[in-house]
């Protein structure tokens, strides 16, 4: 006898097989006879992916066990070996929790035993976010970074402003680095509470708003059984319960192998579900995670509800909700050196980048968020800093008084 481990939207369940010699069709059956799933309802995979997959439509596209004939060793499956599987409908799950007696004949419910009961954790099937739309430029200078410069060896990330659309589209045209320390394994965001309230104020004059935050997984990630680890839906979590945006958007850039054996930059985007962020809000997440934890399990303080079982850990798949990726050209430009990168940003590199534009209009040449970060240092925050970005926004004169401090300042090296 075999025993496969099954993940499903319930979470994981256990299904016996004869042997290794077991073809796709007799596992069907298996799957039928043990956890009350029709054959014509299931979708079986060995790629995780298909959990994230949303309709019936997109399970198509995963074919690896379509073959009924197939056995699956052939699929490198053993003993313990975890496969996927999705459905339609509902079902009833065997081996449901025991019902605890309360009252005088047994335990009483406590108010936390209450309200654990109603905290039931599932997949959420459909995003507020509709769409989510990099500025090519933008999305090209992050991933260029962590590619080229960090060689994916160390976490980046950042946050990622544009609008949102009454439809639900979101469009990102710029992406602001904090100061920040990267590792293998950690990404910790050390911000600079002055230097956001500049940002902000950029993004107030150019019409724009802080709609997500994007970030890079390392190399060594790219052969785990999770999309996100528990260290990064803590801090997805985090910065989606900072803000009110519904739509707020959790971007991943990742190296990817392909099929020739090169080496893809990949990019994903979610939205951490209604679930997620409610419990980290209301302080059920346990934040203390240790090398011997499980990554793609999530620790909870006290016991949720998943399916049908009381769990303190969460797969991370339950908190993702996928957002499609478009690609557009922004209005903005992203050439200037980046903040709080390895190499700190002078004048001489304001001069360079204005002596570069010289043939271009004045606006044009201050038409890139780096820039306006840069100069916003020697600018009033509440007045000057919104008041030239809003030029950028209408591409209309800069008025002469701006002009000539970043002429000045740029002439100073």
């Amino acid at each position: 006898m075999m025993m496969l481990r099954v993940r499903s939207r319930d979470g994981l369940e256990r299904v016996t097989v004869d042997g290794s010699h077991t073809t796709v069709s007799q596992l069907k059956t298996q799957i039928q006879d043990q956890l009350q799933i029709p054959i014509h309802n299931q979708t079986l995979s060995a790629d995780r992916n298909l959990l994230l997959a949303k309709s019936p439509e997109e399970f198509l596209g995963f074919t690896d066990m379509t073959d009924p004939n197939l056995p699956i060793c052939s699929l490198n499956l053993s003993h313990g070996s975890i496969l996927y599987l999705a459905y339609e409908g509902e079902r009833t799950i065997r081996g449901g929790p025991a019902v605890t007696p309360a009252g005088s004949f047994g335990r009483k419910m406590t108010v936390d035993d209450l309200i654990a009961r109603q905290m039931r954790v599932s997949r959420q099937e459909k995003s507020h976010c509709d769409s989510v739309s990099f500025d090519r430029d933008c999305a090209n200078a992050f991933q260029h970074y962590v590619n080229e410069s960090l060689a994916f060896a160390v976490k980046r990330g950042g946050f990622m402003y544009g609008s949102v659309s009454e439809g639900g589209e979101v469009e990102v045209n710029f992406v602001y680095e904090p100061p920040q320390q990267g590792m293998e394994d950690n990404l910790i965001l050390m911000r600079d509470a002055e230097e956001e309230k500049r940002v902000d104020a950029i993004a107030l004059g150019l019409g724009m708003r802080r709609v997500g935050f994007i970030f890079s997984q390392t190399v060594t990630q790219d052969k785990k059984e999770y999309t996100l680890s528990n260290v990064e839906v803590l801090l997805a979590a985090q910065l989606h319960a900072e803000t009110e945006l519904k739509e707020w958007v959790t971007a991943v850039v990742k190296l990817e192998i392909n099929e020739d054996g090169g080496a893809d930059v990949h990019f994903e985007a979610f939205q951490m579900s209604d679930m997620c962020v409610r419990l980290f809000r209301e302080g059920w997440f346990d934040t203390e995670i240790g090398p011997q934890d499980d990554p793609k399990l999530s620790k909870m303080k006290k016991e949720v509800v998943v399916g049908v079982k009381d769990l303190k850990e969460v797969d991370n798949y339950f908190f993702l909700v996928v957002v499609k990726i478009l690609d557009h050209q922004g209005p903005l430009s992203c050439t200037f050196p980046i903040e709080n990168r390895n190499v700190e940003t002078t004048m001489r590199a304001l001069k360079t980048h204005m002596d570069r534009a010289r043939s271009l209009p004045f606006v044009k040449r201050i038409s890139d968020f780096h820039l306006l970060l840069f100069v916003a240092r020697f600018l009033d925050v509440g007045s000057d800093v919104p008041a030239l970005a809003e030029c950028v926004r209408l591409q209309s004169n800069v008025p002469e008084g701006y002009e000539l401090l970043i002429d000045s300042m740029a002439n100073t090296c």
